[in-house]
């Protein structure tokens, strides 16, 4: 039988099918169920900004060699049925349990007659000053609709007597999307897009205004770089940014019952003609769902305040980390401890100099405010700081430059490689000898998305790993690809580009050993990830073998479990909770002799060949302990995690034993100590 896979997109919407499953979960609180509402959409957009035009394309080439035209079917039939659950859960489900706590979003309705001088005064207040209105009527053809921006379409009688199509802005990229206001002891919740149309006669005095609908244009997000021209960089890339907002539109989305003619009035005036013309609800970019300013405790999930870990509390965390390996898991514990790290090699007198890769920086970083304070304090300061990490290269180049003109090192990104590697090194001066302390993560050096991600942070002073790291900031420095994988020796790191996947292969073949050798075999890996078809090939081979292999896949997974004589061993799961898994963890079990790895890198065609990437071995045995009951938790969820089954449907865990929430067990857990 020839091994077969599931296609990426399909396998992608699978995931976020799973989080609108969360959504319409009676056991999620309210609030906590529209923040996945609005979880949903975001992905969808991005979907239609990155996905979307490879589908098409394949599709208009009919590649049957990734069945183009087949997949891209099956994915615009599945987000009809996605977006239909969508309609049924907030409407029937999430807006009736609001109003049940006295919290009335107002939602494709008539505004109350006791709050319309409230929102009358709100529009002119407020809104008016924003709105940009077109005539698309009387030779505006060939307007640009922003991407992702929303519009409103107004038909008006011309005094010809003729209708007149009238394009409006609605402004929610420039203030909130919501007003709301308190009356009677009910917080009524308006959209501005509602508000807007209230206002339409007093915007077009004198006018019968004859219709008014929603529509939203979505653009490839490619950015096409010419990483191979003389200039520099982030001046190409800063150029792209401002065409990538002028992409080709991928999806024309619009309000029902709009007329036809008007339709095709718009779909000609605005140039989208070529995109997925899509009827979607009253409402679009739901997204903006999760600024509802709906702040009730009974509506929301109990705080699980970060826990502090213990070495955080001494007088020196380099002291800490010098006497033996740290771990954080964010956002369980708090990133104080990161913070710190930073913190103290700015001020520390004895550290000469600091390394950083950086990938997505927060948008006020304190990791970056403190390594300026390390160079203005004389130290040697170099920063990696990769500008083509998707939808963040205007904030990275935005550092760079700020960091550049403190005084550190920036190291820009190496042509037709990302380098998505999460490290840090240190070197202090301690006894009259120099001494490296070092930060590897799963997780991006990012205090504002470890708040929600969860991602393992080690922090080691092991000369030998520290030394590689070194080895790797030193070829980072010369912005080039690798001549070949043998170029740098790498011991004890497991790098993208050198020797990740040979050392994979590797520990997965000594699984294969212990299998047919009659020895225990067992295989445990936690990835975001799953594509790469050689990676999954192995996965086949161990499993043919009798390794038994147990995966935890957050989002997109082309491996197929449950083929007869290839992937019987394989269980798959998934997990979605409070908190959006993130780290890849890696467990080779080798006959009761464990081999753990940490690590920034999925099992995808991206990381493998295009990336920089860095996993890392798990030593200190306090700190292996607690990886492997982390993850015995995530594999004993019964609540959370669901089954990827052969078909590739999100299959709830069931069984007789005690609920097993992972997250909440891990949060127990972890601040029991």
């Amino acid at each position: 039988m020839t091994a077969q896979y599931f296609d990426r997109d399909l396998s992608w919407l699978s995931f976020n099918e799973r989080v609108l499953q969360e959504a319409g979960s009676s056991a999620v609180p309210v609030a906590e169920r529209v923040k996945f509402l609005s979880i949903f959409s975001s992905n969808l957009d991005e979907f239609y900004r990155v996905r979307m035009p490879a589908l098409m394309g394949a599709a208009t080439r009919q590649d049957k060699s990734i069945t183009g035209e087949t997949h891209l079917a099956e994915a615009q039939k599945t987000i009809q049925r996605q977006q239909e659950y969508f309609g049924e859960i907030l409407k029937e489900q999430i807006l009736p349990g609001l109003k049940e706590h006295h919290v009335h979003v107002l939602y494709n309705e008539p505004v109350p007659l006791e709050i319309l001088k409230e929102v009358e005064a709100y529009f002119f207040s407020s809104v008016a000053g924003f709105l940009e209105i077109v005539s698309l009527t009387n030779g505006a053809a060939g307007y640009f609709s922003e991407n992702n921006k929303l519009y409103q379409v107004v038909l008006v009688e011309a005094a010809s007597g003729g209708d007149e199509t009238m394009l409006i802005t609605i402004p929610s990229d420039r203030m909130s999307r919501f007003f709301s206001v308190e009356h009677n002891g009910v917080l009524y919740i308006l959209f501005i897009d509602d508000i807007i149309r209230l206002m339409l006669p007093k915007i077009f005095r004198g006018k019968l205004v004859k219709g008014a609908y929603n529509i939203k244009i979505t653009r490839d997000a490619e950015l096409d770089l010419e990483e191979d021209i003389a200039t520099e960089l982030s001046e190409n890339i800063e150029e792209k940014i401002a065409l990538r907002e002028r992409g080709y539109a991928t999806r024309f989305l619009y309000e029902p019952g709009i007329p036809l003619r008007i339709l095709y009035l718009l779909t000609d005036a605005l140039q989208v003609t070529t995109a997925n013309i899509v009827a979607g609800g009253k409402y679009h970019n739901l997204k903006d769902l999760a600024e509802l300013p709906i702040n009730h405790p009974s509506l929301n999930y109990p705080k699980w305040p970060a826990c502090v870990n213990a070495f955080v509390k001494t007088d020196s965390l380099f002291d800490a980390i010098l006497e033996k390996d740290r771990i954080v898991h964010t956002p369980y514990q708090s990133y104080n401890a990161i913070l710190r790290f930073f913190n103290e090699a700015a001020i520390d007198q004895s550290v000469a100099e600091v390394y950083v890769t950086m990938y997505r920086i927060a948008s006020d970083s304190k990791i970056a405010h403190a390594l300026i304070t390390a160079a203005r304090n004389g130290k040697k300061v170099v920063v990696f700081v990769e500008l083509k990490a998707r939808f963040d290269e205007a904030n990275n180049i935005r550092w760079a430059k700020q960091m550049k003109a403190a005084g550190i090192k920036i190291i820009y990104s190496i042509p037709y490689l990302k380098v998505h590697a999460k490290v840090a090194l240190v070197k202090k001066q301690v006894n009259d000898r120099m001494v490296y302390l070092g930060l590897l993560s799963t997780g991006n050096l990012n205090e504002t998305t470890a708040k929600f991600y969860t991602d393992h942070i080690l922090l080691t002073a092991r000369q030998e790993i520290l030394a590689e790291l070194e080895m790797l900031f030193i070829f980072l420095g010369q912005q080039r690809k690798p001549a070949d994988q043998n170029e740098l020796d790498f011991k004890h790191l497991l790098v993208a580009q050198f020797n990740l996947q040979p050392a994979f292969y590797a520990l997965i073949d000594q699984e294969i050993s212990h299998a047919k050798a009659g020895r225990p075999a067992k295989l445990t890996i936690k990835l975001n990830n799953l594509e790469e078809k050689r990676m999954i090939n192995k996965l086949y081979e161990a499993a043919q073998a009798g390794v038994n292999i147990h995966l935890i896949v957050r989002s997109i997974c082309c491996l197929k479990p449950g083929q007869p004589g290839i992937s019987e061993n394989i269980v798959i799961t998934r997990i979605v909770d409070r908190y959006l898994e993130h780290g890849r963890v890696f467990i080779f079990h080798n006959d009761g002799q464990e081999q753990i790895y940490l690590g920034s890198a999925d099992w995808m065609n991206r990381n493998i060949y295009s990336r920089i990437e860095v996993c890392f071995p798990v030593l200190d045995e306090d700190i292996r302990a607690e990886i492997k009951r982390i993850i015995a938790l995530q594999v004993a969820d019964n609540v959370q995690a669901v089954y990827i089954s052969e078909s590739l449907k999100n299959v709830p865990v069931r069984g007789d034993e005690s609920p097993v929430r992972s997250q909440q067990r891990i949060y127990e857990l972890l601040a029991s100590q």
